[in-house]
């Protein structure tokens, strides 16, 4: 199998996991949910057997009412709604409003697990396509099993708004590695957002808990993106390109810190968040002009 396969198979694997464990991982925190929308624990049952049903009606039929459409396509749109109501399901204290933000994504539900077992099997020879599906039906298996106990243990923990804060991040790793490309132009304005987000909220401890959590996690994404980027410019010379990475990297912590302390003692350290954000757009130049001159370079070659 070749590597391009194998991480194929990753990304399909964890996906089936993100929405696997969106769907069963609520079961062990029931109590803590009943607590949180002052509601009973049978009424917040309804956030998994609603979840359920609408699996079950829209089985049959929504997978192929897309089937038609680009493979990838779908599978962003279903990761994005996936994401979508979590960040809803996130910040809401309305216990109507999470049952619907957990419906709609149901409905999807299919749709996604039945391409990832398709897609993991077209990746591969007919003598491995069962082997290949096997592979991300551990997605399904890891959703149920190491899901409630890790979203528990966050409840039980730190909070419920953390442990509803592990089904998007998934779903946002899944989702940010399935159109990668486009993920590159979209990263300066999900991790602008997070800076605004960072300076309304900064003051408040439980979302500064949650904020971090994501920041951290982006931050390790951004890198990721930063190294390949460099690496495929310059195929040819790796190690090269690595010291380049870390020049970069090093420069940004330097140059950044100096003019973050400057931002600090002149504004305060609210604004220390502007620092951020004009490196975002710096940095989403820089990705323009790449995909400009390297456009031009493949049109004269």
């Amino acid at each position: 199998m070749s590597r391009s396969n194998t991480i194929l198979l990753v990304i399909l694997t964890l996906g089936v996991f993100g929405i696997i464990n969106t769907e069963m991982g609520i079961i062990g925190i029931l109590p803590n949910l009943a607590n949180h929308f002052q509601v009973s624990i049978s009424t917040a049952g309804l956030l998994v057997s609603a979840f359920a049903l609408a699996v079950a009606v829209s089985g049959p039929t929504m997978p192929l009412l897309f089937s038609r459409i680009n493979r990838k396509t779908v599978m962003v749109l279903v990761l994005g709604i996936f994401l979508i109501s979590n960040l809803i399901t996130i910040f809401t204290a309305n216990f109507t409003v999470a049952l619907i933000a957990r419906i709609i994504p149901a409905l999807f539900h299919p749709v996604y697990c039945s391409l990832a077992f398709t897609v993991a099997a077209d990746s591969v020879s007919k003598e491995e396509a069962s082997k290949a599906v096997s592979k991300v039906f551990i997605g399904v298996s890891a959703g149920m099993v190491i899901g409630v106990p890790i979203v528990s243990f966050l409840a039980e923990t730190f909070s419920i708004e953390l442990a509803m804060t592990f089904f998007a991040v998934v779903n946002a790793i899944v989702l940010l590695a399935t159109h990668a490309n486009k993920s590159v132009l979209l990263f300066p304005f999900v991790l602008s957002a997070v800076y605004v987000v960072l300076f309304l909220f900064g003051s408040f401890t439980l979302p500064m808990v949650v904020i971090t959590l994501l920041w951290g996690i982006l931050a390790g994404i951004g890198a990721n993106i930063n190294q390949y980027w460099i690496i495929s410019a310059a195929p040819e010379s790796p190690d090269f390109a690595n010291g380049l990475f870390l020049t970069g990297a090093n420069l940004g912590t330097t140059v950044g810190a100096a003019v973050g302390g400057f931002f600090i003692a002149q504004l305060g350290t609210p604004y220390v968040v502007l620092v951020g954000l004009l490196s975002l757009l710096l940095s989403f130049v820089s990705i323009l002009m790449r995909e400009f001159f390297f456009e031009r370079h493949n049109a004269i070659v």
